[in-house]
C-alpha cells in the first residue's frame, strides 16, 4: 500500500550559493549526523534509484545545474523535518537562499507533479515546520528553528511558481578560484 503523503517540505543544502553540491555529499553530511536509510528499503529500491547512498534524508536533490536527483525512494520514510517524516516528500535545492533559472524551472515542474499525485498535500518551507511558539497561528521570522529554504515558500506559490528575484543565482559558478 502506497504511503499516505500530506505534505511537500521544500529544503536548502546550506552550501554556497551556485556551487556545485551533489547528493552523495548530501549523504555524507546526514551520515555525520546520524541518519540512516533501513538496509532493506536501499536493496529494494536500488534499482529504481540508481543508488544505493546509504544516509540520504531527502527524496529529490536539485542540483545547480536543474538536474533532478533522487534521493529516498518516496515509498521510504524520509530523514528531513523532524516529527513529520513519515507523512511528507522532502525536496532539497542546493544552495542557501539564490537559486539558479534551472533550479527554479525543476523545482515548479517537480512540485506540480507532485500535487498531481498528491492533490491535497501541502507545499511548505522546512522553517514553516518551526513551533508556533507566541500561539498567534503564524510562524514568524523570529520563531523559525532554520531558514531554509531561503525563501517564503508561500510567496513562490502565490506568485504561480515562477523564480523571485530576490532569490536568483545568475549562473552556477565553476568550483576554481
Amino acid at each position: 500500500m502506497p504511503r499516505t503523503i500530506t505534505g511537500v517540505v521544500i529544503h536548502c543544502a546550506a552550501t554556497p550559493n551556485g556551487k556545485p553540491f551533489t547528493r552523495a555529499d548530501i549523504d555524507a553530511m546526514h551520515r555525520q549526523r546520524g541518519f540512516h536509510r533501513q538496509p532493506a528499503a536501499i536493496t529494494r529500491y536500488k534499482t529504481a534509484l540508481g543508488h544505493e547512498l546509504p544516509s540520504i534524508g531527502y527524496h529529490y536533490v536539485i542540483e545547480t545545474d536543474g538536474s533532478l536527483k533522487p534521493g529516498r525512494h518516496p515509498e521510504e520514510i524520509g530523514a528531513h523535518v523532524q516529527g513529520s517524516n513519515s507523512l511528507t516528500l522532502g525536496v532539497c535545492l542546493i544552495g542557501t537562499d539564490r537559486f539558479t533559472l534551472d533550479q527554479w524551472a525543476t523545482l515548479r515542474n517537480l512540485v506540480s507533479n507532485l500535487k498531481q499525485q498528491h492533490p491535497t498535500a501541502s507545499v511548505l518551507g522546512h522553517r514553516d515546520y518551526s513551533p508556533d511558539k507566541d500561539g498567534d497561528g503564524v510562524v514568524e521570522r523570529n520563531e523559525w528553528l532554520k531558514i531554509c529554504p531561503g525563501f517564503n515558500v508561500k510567496t513562490w506559490l502565490a506568485g504561480g511558481m515562477r523564480p523571485l528575484a530576490d532569490h536568483l543565482q545568475e549562473a552556477a559558478c565553476n568550483a576554481t578560484a
